[in-house]
């Protein structure tokens, strides 16, 4: 362990006068290489220590962290976050609960990494003459957290990530488009042992390529039809924010309130599943040292449940759920999503687009944003097609999705039987996270779609 387990007493100790008390001890490796068009254009590699202390009175905390691991700079920092204030231990430290190997991180082979890198420009670069660039940025860290607290926890994990981003440029004329790929998984280096790299670059080529001879995408209301994977990052943005507790908690949620009412169509059930083997957004414990859970948060359409940190559960008077997440040492945790996906239904992708008269078919959206006190959010799509008379037609760019998650949700009819989970990052309080979003192919039969007036 980073600390030993006479240090993490005694700094406990040091805090006790607070409700409760939590030490978080972090360390990480990190290798990110970037590479475009014959050529290296960065690598860094780099390893990172700290801890995080924190401590809850009532309904308020207090937060430090520093790298300084010296006993008397630890010790000192708890006894200022609890004011110096005499108390005692609710719980001696229990044994270590170890989750993973939790062996000092083993180097792996860098010209391996770069090879990866040169293999995906080269493939992407050959898709097609009108492929300008393509830009990639290599990805994988290896972090071990142990967490202590008062209660008497002492737990540890080792997480693994690693991703390939691939990004294509097209260019026709005077316009330039992009297309994407970002395979990434739990895992280590063995991941692109099993991942087609060269099929992902040239996927991404070929979006770019369709786009560029593409019109631009007409505007109004119509049916969209979000095709099974990343597309679920609408549902991660324009409900799943508004499902976690530092929202529902204070109020600024359009879900506070409404624990087992309907918030959606009967064919929507939304899950939040941290313990799905190699995922991208799984763990064995989150940072909290809580066991990652499968939280059903909507199901056939009725509101079952939050995303819940430890010091929202007193607010709220609801168990945690294993969501509290952070960044790194430097932030305090909250509640967060972790692999977030709309479970599979009964149509098949073909049925779905049949059944369309007319509409956009969306093959993946790039982000957006959203407000959670509204669930209002708008989104950018990407890899579109017009749907017409029941058949993909015509691919176009420059489609945006606005609505509301309320909107959206009472809105899907149709679901599809394939399900699929993409790979992102997530931005919000404690920092940016690695998550997961997922979907089968899905049908919101009337939502606004800003295009070319």
């Amino acid at each position: 362990m980073l600390l030993s387990s006479t240090v993490l007493d005694r700094v406990l100790d040091a805090a006790s006068g607070a409700d409760f008390a939590e030490v978080f001890c972090e360390e990480s490796r990190q290798t990110v290489i970037r590479g475009r068009s014959g050529r290296m254009d960065a690598s860094s590699s780099g390893r990172e220590a700290g801890v995080g202390i924190r401590v809850l009175s009532g309904l308020h905390y207090r937060y430090a962290y520093t790298n300084d691991l010296r006993e008397e700079t630890l010790v000192r920092l708890a006894r200022e976050l609890s004011d110096g204030s005499p108390g005692r231990r609710q719980a001696p430290l229990g044994a270590l609960t170890a989750y993973g190997d939790l062996q000092p991180p083993d180097g792996s082979d860098y010209n391996q990494k770069l090879e990866i890198v040169r293999r995906a420009v080269s493939a992407g670069m050959e898709a097609g003459s009108e492929i300008a660039q393509v830009a990639v940025r290599y990805l994988d860290s290896d972090r071990q957290i142990f967490v202590a607290n008062t209660d008497g926890l002492l737990a540890g994990d080792r997480q693994r990530k690693t991703r390939i981003q691939i990004t294509a440029y097209a260019q026709s004329g005077g316009e330039i488009q992009s297309g994407f790929a970002g395979p990434g998984a739990m895992a280590g280096l063995e991941f692109y042992d099993r991942v087609d790299v060269e099929g992902h670059a040239r996927a991404a080529a070929r979006q770019a390529i369709t786009a560029v001879h593409s019109r631009r995408c007409p505007g109004g209301m119509m049916s969209v039809v979000v095709d099974c994977g990343f597309g679920g990052l609408m549902f991660h943005e324009a409900c799943g924010h508004s499902l976690e507790a530092n929202s529902v908690a204070k109020g600024a949620s359009e879900f506070a309130g409404k624990l087992g009412r309907p918030v959606a169509s009967p064919l929507v059930t939304l899950i939040d599943d941290g313990t799905l083997p190699g995922e991208w957004g799984s763990m064995s414990i989150d940072d909290e040292g809580n066991p990652a859970q499968r939280n059903v948060l909507i199901e056939n359409g009725v509101l079952k449940g939050y995303l819940v940190d430890r010091l929202e559960s007193r607010r709220m008077g609801l168990p945690a759920t294993g969501s509290g997440r952070r960044q790194s040492y430097r932030y305090p945790p909250e509640a967060r999503m972790t692999n977030t996906f709309i479970a599979p239904g009964a149509s098949t992708r073909e049925d779905i687009i049949a059944a369309t008269e007319r509409g956009l078919f969306v093959g993946n959206i790039n982000g957006g944003s959203v407000n959670p006190a509204t669930g209002e959010f708008n989104f950018s799509a990407a890899d579109c097609r017009l749907i017409e008379n029941g058949r993909l037609a015509e691919p176009v760019h420059g489609a945006t999705l606005i609505g509301s998650g309320g909107q959206v949700l009472q809105q899907v009819d149709m679901v599809g039987n394939n399900l699929v989970l993409g790979q992102g990052y997530c931005y919000n309080n404690s920092g940016a996270l690695f998550i997961g979003a997922g979907q089968p192919t899905i049908r919101v039969k009337n939502i606004l779609v800003g295009g070319l007036a």
